[in-house]
């Protein structure tokens, strides 16, 4: 309870507000510790609508889990564990005539000493509490008709199905499918992913779990601190000291040596949107477009370009998404950056979102304001999965680094400051551009802005 009358969620720290509330829901919501069934939110009663208000609001949070329990046994089956907020369970429709089989990204893993069902995918994950639903889903590593599974399977639980199902842990197989089983759902793009890529892309970016993200030291308790640098090989030394030279020897070194990350800019002289045109016509503007032939027999012409920076493959991926705050002569908002035709082009995000994705990387730079312009660096991951197996995403990230650098260099040149930054929110991107996480997302941030000078001190 608060002081104002209204309820609270705290855990830590981190608290969240959700409003006010009778003494009877509040009174029914404890019931939250040991569980409240779904049916209870359904009724018109004051109370039940009340209640559906709270636990709405919860989930929006990512603050419940549900169960699927077994009065029979009196013991959870599955417990679910949101990894997106306002995930909500809900039961896709099976009938006996469906045909259903794992999805090709989901995965059964140990974790301490439960096992639980994931997908890069899924919205939730699942503990599997009862050793029979394992079994259950060791069988759906083939296709199965819903009707031969019920005669294999005396305790086939449908409404867990259902879950998985809507989750996208299972998929639904069209007999026109064929073998096709790399396709989920007909959606080539997904087809272009090998599993242990998406497995990374999602889980080493933020919105699509519910695992801890960036510096949380989690091993400064057990494990001490690698040396910043590492000790010498043993073995005869070759000192290259004496062909060092006092200065930088060229302008070029002496660039290097100036690069460095900048996170708080001075919003009273923001960049301007000529220096921000000259700097992305340094760095990552199309120079030239060509064709060729195909690589493979039958296989058909690519085209290729060329930028200022390398790429794999001679790809080029990656496109640049501005989240601009302030920049002098550009109004704020969210712009794609038409590498090709170098111009910036609007997109339609509202303020809300745009302020989520700055105030995200202000938290992440640990800095004292939002950056003047945030560069979201996406890539078109089926650009890269298309040719290359195996480490097409392992190429993205290499990419990302060359580009990450190539912004250093340009805005040291042109006396601006910048910063990478290490996270970055796939979910909330895909809801802004309303692209899918999978066909095009996030995979790397760089802040811009101009540098605020250190006070001198007097």
């Amino acid at each position: 309870m608060q002081a104002d009358g209204s309820i609270a969620a705290v855990s830590g720290d981190y608290s969240v507000s959700l409003g006010q509330f009778s003494a009877a829901a509040i009174a029914r919501a404890g019931h939250l510790a040991a569980g409240l069934p779904l049916t209870s939110l359904a009724g018109k009663s004051t109370l039940a609508r009340q209640l559906h208000a709270l636990v709405r609001r919860l989930a929006q949070h990512g603050l419940l889990d549900y169960r699927l329990f077994s009065p029979r046994d009196a013991q959870d089956l599955v417990v679910i564990e949101p990894q997106i907020a306002g995930y909500w369970p809900q039961r896709a429709k099976l009938s006996s005539a469906d045909t259903i089989v794992l999805s090709r990204y989901a995965y059964l893993r140990r974790r301490g000493n439960e096992m639980v069902l994931e997908s890069p995918r899924a919205g939730a994950l699942f503990r599997i509490c009862d050793p029979a639903i394992a079994a259950t889903l060791a069988a759906l590593s083939q296709p199965q008709m819903i009707s031969k599974l019920r005669k294999q399977t005396a305790s086939l639980n449908l409404d867990l199905l259902g879950l998985l199902l809507d989750s996208e842990m299972l998929i639904k197989r069209d007999t026109k499918d064929g073998d096709g089983l790399r396709l989920e759902n007909g959606d080539s793009n997904l087809a272009l992913w090998d599993f242990h890529d998406l497995v990374f892309h999602a889980r080493s970016t933020e919105g699509r779990h519910a695992n801890p993200v960036g510096g949380t030291y989690a091993h400064a308790g057990a494990i001490p601190p690698l040396p910043a640098v590492r000790p010498p090989w043993r073995g005869k030394k070759i000192s290259l000291g004496k062909f060092a030279t006092p200065e930088p020897a060229s302008p070029f070194a002496k660039l290097l040596r100036a690069r460095h990350s900048t996170r708080d800019f001075d919003d009273q002289h923001p960049v301007t949107l000529a220096e921000l045109a000259r700097f992305l016509d340094a760095t990552a503007r199309v120079l030239s477009e060509w064709k060729s032939g195909a690589d493979v027999d039958g296989g058909p012409e690519v085209t290729y370009s060329s930028r200022p920076y390398p790429g794999a493959g001679s790809a080029y991926e990656l496109e640049l998404y501005l989240t601009v705050s302030k920049c002098e002569g550009l109004a704020p908002g969210l712009y794609h950056y038409d590498a090709g035709g170098h111009a910036l082009v609007a997109i339609d995000a509202s303020a809300n979102q745009l302020q989520a994705l700055s105030m995200a990387a202000e938290f992440a730079m640990g800095a004292s304001g939002p950056p003047q312009i945030l560069i979201t660096i996406a890539a078109r991951f089926g650009r890269i999965s298309w040719k290359y197996s195996s480490i097409a995403y392992s190429l993205i990230l290499k990419n990302v680094g060359c580009l990450i650098q190539t912004f250093y260099l340009a805005a040291t040149d042109m006396g601006l400051g910048g910063c990478a930054i290490g996270t970055g929110n796939i979910d909330l991107f895909a809801k802004m551009t309303g692209l899918e996480f999978y066909v095009e997302g996030p995979v790397g941030q760089f802040a811009l802005g101009r540098g605020r000078k250190a006070a001198i001190p007097s």
